[in-house]
């Protein structure tokens, strides 16, 4: 009975098992859960921090900011709609905080939010901004937080617990989120390429993309905040830019530049 069970709940999970590439990596994820499923999942944890963040007089608060990220960001989202056409029908959306804690981060299905604070520390330009918003925009398309999810799986034990248990768990359990480091690792290197092919199809020149992760490299604070998040070192993201410039050889053509400009 109790092996008759315990197939029962193998055949479910394999039923659930969906394989998937990354597009241009063409890396596979297996992903056990629904897209639709943890896009809804992570609204609602969006939505409850951004009316957090409104009732605090944080949201939003920066206009001129916000009119940049979402033109830029417009480029961005068209960008990844050919890449990957189902990402045309996501409600992305593109906010901006005055909180000093927040640098940037996206969810699934499209919800972006960029710490003011950080802009200008940085002092982006736009093709730095346009670097920024595609790195944040290719972790949706990589669809980074289902598989962040699916892979938490192996470390629970039977029976599955609900997804809302799950997100709990990932964000509050340390060990679970030092067993997933090498998975995060992975996932920021391919959010930096992917994000600067996606910048590089919205029209944004390659040394814009090569001077945002140089000005990262040379920021010390940042560095020691992102490296805190899971990113590779500044300096590898600094020579990943640099191939990946050489790669893309000439600049876009002066019609993308003109799409990508105000």
């Amino acid at each position: 009975m109790k092996r008759s069970a315990l197939a029962v709940v193998g055949l479910s999970m394999l039923c659930r098992l969906a394989s998937a590439q990354v597009p241009e990596s063409g890396r596979w994820q297996e992903l056990r859960f629904g897209a639709a499923e943890v896009a809804e999942r992570m609204e609602d944890r969006y939505l409850d921090q951004v009316v957090d963040l409104a009732a605090g007089g944080r949201l939003d608060d920066d206009r001129v900011l916000l009119a940049r990220l979402q033109r830029i960001g417009a480029g961005l989202v068209r960008a990844a709609a050919a890449l990957k056409p189902e990402t045309a029908v996501w409600q992305w959306e593109f906010h901006t905080t005055s909180d000093a804690g927040v640098d940037a981060q996206c969810m699934a299905g499209g919800k972006i939010l960029v710490g003011s604070a950080f802009v200008r520390k940085l002092a982006l330009d736009d093709g730095e901004l346009a670097t920024l918003l595609a790195h944040e925009v290719a972790h949706a398309v990589a669809e980074h937080d289902r598989e962040t999810l699916s892979e938490a799986l192996y470390f629970n034990r039977q029976p599955e617990p609900p997804l809302d248990v799950l997100m709990e768990r990932l964000a509050t359990d340390l060990s679970l989120q030092i067993r997933l480091s090498a998975l995060s690792n992975l996932q920021e290197s391919e959010a930096d390429q992917l994000g600067m092919v996606l910048a590089h199809r919205a029209g944004w020149p390659a040394a814009a993309m090569v001077g945002f992760y140089r000005k990262l490299a040379d920021d010390d604070a940042a560095a020691a905040s992102l490296l805190s998040g899971g990113h590779p070192a500044p300096a590898s993201r600094l020579s990943m830019a640099k191939g990946m410039a050489l790669l893309f050889g000439a600049a876009p053509s002066g019609a993308a530049v003109a799409q990508a400009q105000p």
